[in-house]
């Protein structure tokens, strides 16, 4: 089935499957960052974003992605605001390992766009279900404070 969508601002036409994850359709596309996790769409390690939401990418049929805005990782590396969230991070000392990068980094930039200064309590719930293999849940609640400390005097 031929699916046309934009991948990281380009017009692509997808060869897949209408049941095929969207996670296999972005690997045969050379998106690597989105990785095969838990296959379930909690550990965050497929995560992208759809249409500027994060979503698992493992849970997305290929077939529904008709004329869809996707973005993964290697394109938003290049936008202000995952400098920001890297700088955050660095001041937090989170060391990303690479493997579940994607949810902790669209998790981050979802909390900075969608809240004015959020709270603590606000960000563990937004961050609860993202597994975190390469730092601890306050680490990360304290590196998307400062993300949307740096964010916010842009």
């Amino acid at each position: 089935m031929k699916i046309p969508a934009e991948l990281n601002g380009q017009k692509i036409i997808f060869e897949a499957k209408a049941d095929e994850m969207l996670l296999n359709v972005l690997r045969r596309e050379k998106c690597l960052s989105a990785k095969l996790g838990c296959g379930n769409g909690i550990c965050g390690s497929c995560t992208i974003l759809l249409n500027g939401a994060p979503v698992p990418s493992c849970k997305i049929p290929a077939g529904t992605i008709k004329d869809q805005k996707i973005q993964t990782l290697e394109y938003f590396t290049k936008t202000e605001i995952y400098t920001d969230i890297i700088k955050g991070f660095t001041k937090a000392g989170i060391k990303l390992c690479g493997f579940r990068n994607a949810g902790k980094i669209f998790t981050a930039m979802h909390i900075i766009l969608s809240k004015t200064k959020p709270d603590r309590n606000i960000i563990e719930e937004e961050v609860k279900h993202l597994s975190l293999c390469c730092t601890d849940t306050n680490t990360l609640i304290d590196g998307i404070i400062y993300a949307c400390d740096i964010h916010s005097k842009r």
